[in-house]
């Protein structure tokens, strides 16, 4: 049973990641701008849940595009003439051509939670919402955004499923100390906006509510880890950049994907611990 519960969540996360290219297309835009509506090529983009939900591929056209892809993680989102060392263009890249990279990521991201969360009532609430997670990983890869229409639902949907499943038998967490997990998180990015703005996004406060939640479920020493994680992850990758020559200390990086990692790993521990 344990090996199928994994295989069901590896398969849940590559279907589920088939579908996140062409959300983070359309939602890759700056802030004044509105949601795509089309492809690159100019053809509406057309489907269920308004074009929402589909294949990353256009349905009109099926000619040749560059390879790279929207929601690719590993995207390079500069052109060879405007890139320089310590800038990132912040244009979505091309987004028709088929991810392989982002369905796996999710995929895994998924099997890993049910490995180590096992039959336990949470893990419905972590499947649910780890596409939402890679999503917003995505676009704010992508545009340095975390859209209010994906972080705050993602933060009520957290705090909301956790409560029927904290009632059923098994639950591995404590519901009353997700909730106050997601108020101490967003509050302690609260004040690091407050005193450094240009370095914290609002957008990650309120991605720190869900992720405080979640963490929370499993107690204060896996939110601790969960949230020093994403720092962790984030300050790497920055001082990566900064040997490398790609960016200067005062270079903005997209802080979510950290965020979001390290909860994954925080989980993964909470998970594994009250087992």
């Amino acid at each position: 049973m344990y090996a199928t519960l994994i295989a069901v969540a590896l398969v849940w996360g590559g279907a589920t990641g088939l579908l996140l290219p062409r959300a983070a297309y359309r939602l890759s835009v700056e802030p004044e701008d509105a949601w795509r509506d089309s492809c690159p090529a100019g053809h509406p983009i057309i489907g269920p849940a308004r074009g929402w939900l589909g294949g990353a591929r256009c349905a009109t056209c099926d000619a040749a595009v560059p390879s790279r892809t929207a929601g690719s993680l590993g995207a390079d989102t500069a052109t060879p003439d405007t890139a320089t060392p310590d800038t990132e263009s912040r244009q979505a890249p091309v987004t028709d051509a088929p991810s392989v990279l982002v369905p796996l990521i999710t995929a895994l991201a998924c099997a890993a939670l049910a490995a180590a969360t096992g039959p336990r009532p949470e893990l419905a609430v972590w499947l649910l919402l780890a596409p939402f997670a890679v999503l917003l990983a995505l676009v704010d890869r992508n545009v340095h955004r975390l859209p209010d229409q994906l972080t705050l639902p993602l933060a009520a949907a957290a705090a909301v499923l956790l409560g029927p499943a904290a009632l059923l038998p098994g639950a591995g967490g404590s519901w009353p100390t997700a909730l106050l997990g997601g108020l101490v998180l967003g509050g302690c990015y609260f004040v690091l906006f407050l005193i450094n703005p240009n370095g914290m996004g609002f957008g990650d406060v309120k991605l720190a509510l869900s992720l405080g939640v979640v963490l929370g479920w499993y107690g204060w020493l896996v939110l601790f880890v969960g949230a020093f994680a994403g720092f962790l992850l984030g300050s790497l990758y920055g001082l990566g950049l900064m040997l490398l020559r790609r960016a200067g200390r005062k270079s903005a990086i997209p802080f979510g994907p950290f965020m979001i990692t390290g909860a994954l790993l925080g989980l993964v521990l909470g998970g594994l611990a009250a087992a």
